[in-house]
């Protein structure tokens, strides 16, 4: 440890005790007084509507804009076009948005490396979230954060399965023979799955639960 750095020691904060909320600090100079983790200069970002990119100096950039009057806001627009981006390294701190994530073969094998998991597999809420990332612009979002997803560790966007639980419901419902007596199938399956889906009941068709309610069709 430096001499300098141990003379300074006392002026040095590494955690929030004694340190003023956000909103009541005057401007940047004081704002640089402080220690704030990364985690929190996201935060504060986000609270504020500001641009929230995954790099800690990108982000005191963007803090230090809003003090000087500046809003740089996130780019919404860019998750909804197909760019062509230049491939960069993938680590844990890659944004999610930088790197131009998609589900194919080169980030398959970025977290089959990450998880050890040979046949590396995107599961739903993977998917939910990296659509969910992009609908936000959120240029926080990092790998790292997506391995989380992966992990369960933490939740950021959760597929609804009531759809795939209806396409499972709905194709057993027309794989039933006794079904084809009804002219407009779709539409009985979909009133069976009304009954099916409001209730405690396991959410699959069978022909005793048709039996059960033909009289509601």
């Amino acid at each position: 440890m430096s001499n300098e750095l141990i003379e300074n020691i006392d002026k040095v904060h590494t955690t929030a005790m004694g340190r003023p909320e956000f909103d009541d600090i005057k401007d940047y100079a004081e704002f640089s007084k402080y220690y704030w983790y990364r985690d929190e200069l996201i935060k504060i970002c986000r609270a504020h509507g500001l641009k929230a990119p995954s790099g800690k100096i990108e982000l005191n950039k963007v803090i230090e804009a809003y003090f000087s009057g500046e809003k740089i806001l996130p780019d919404r627009k860019r998750a909804g076009r197909k760019e062509k981006t230049v491939a960069i390294d993938l680590t844990s701190e890659t944004g999610l948005i930088e790197c131009g994530f998609t589900f194919g073969n080169r980030f398959r094998e970025f977290f089959s490396r990450q998880t050890g998991e040979e046949n590396f597999k995107f599961n739903v809420d993977m998917v939910a979230t990296v659509k969910a990332v992009k609908e936000n612009g959120d240029e926080s979002f990092t790998l790292g954060d997506l391995l989380d997803i992966y992990y369960g560790k933490k939740i950021y966007a959760v597929y609804d399965k009531s759809a795939l639980q209806w396409n499972r419901f709905v194709k057993d419902f027309c794989a039933d023979d006794a079904t084809k007596e009804y002219g407009e199938r779709l539409k009985v399956a979909a009133k069976l799955w009304s009954i099916v889906r409001d209730s405690d009941m396991e959410k699959k068709y069978s022909k005793e639960l048709l039996e059960k309610y033909r009289d509601r069709l």
